[in-house]
C-alpha cells in the first residue's frame, strides 16, 4: 500500500466558507456520514458562488453540473461540530473547474476530509457544455493556489 499524503493544512486554502453541522448528519456511529461529505463540498461551493453574485440557482442562463467527485477521510466530525470548509481551484478550463475542498472540524489546522469535484458549465436551455464567463473565470482565478 503506497504511503497517503499527510491531511491538507488551513494554510493551503484560499478561501473559507462556514458550515453548521445538524442533528441528522451523523449516524448510527456517532459521527457525521461519509455521503454528508459531498453535500457540504456542494453546500461550501454552491454557497460561496451565490454569496459572490455568480450563481442563481433558479436563473443563471448558465450553471456548473459536478461530474467528478472523490474525498479521502482523516479524522472524524459530528453534531454539533462547526465545520469551516477550505476551497481552492486546482483546474480551470475554458468550460470546467476542478474545486478542492478541505473540510476543518471546529478550529482545528488539519482536514477532517479532503475532497473534490469537477463542475462542466453548461448552458441551462440546452445542457451542452459552454466557456465560463468573464466575472466567473476572474472569481475563480483568485480561488487558484500552488501546493506542492
Amino acid at each position: 500500500m503506497a504511503d497517503r499524503a499527510p491531511p491538507a493544512q488551513r494554510s493551503d486554502y484560499v478561501d473559507f466558507y462556514p458550515i453548521q453541522t445538524r442533528w441528522m448528519d451523523n449516524d448510527a456511529y456517532g459521527h457525521v456520514n461519509n455521503a454528508v461529505h459531498y453535500s457540504l463540498f456542494d453546500t461550501a461551493v454552491n454557497g460561496w458562488l451565490i454569496d459572490r453574485g455568480l450563481l442563481d440557482p433558479r436563473h443563471s442562463e448558465t450553471f456548473g453540473l459536478v461530474v467528478e467527485t472523490g474525498c479521502r477521510y482523516h479524522s472524524e466530525f459530528s453534531f454539533p461540530d462547526r465545520v469551516t470548509a477550505g476551497l481552492r481551484v486546482a483546474r480551470l478550463g475554458t468550460s470546467s473547474i476542478r474545486y478542492e475542498v478541505s473540510l476543518f472540524r471546529n478550529e482545528e489546522p488539519q482536514a477532517a476530509a479532503e475532497g473534490f469535484f469537477v463542475h462542466v458549465y453548461v448552458n441551462r436551455a440546452t445542457r451542452r457544455p459552454v466557456p465560463i464567463e468573464a466575472d466567473r473565470r476572474a472569481a475563480f482565478e483568485s480561488l487558484m493556489k500552488d501546493v506542492a
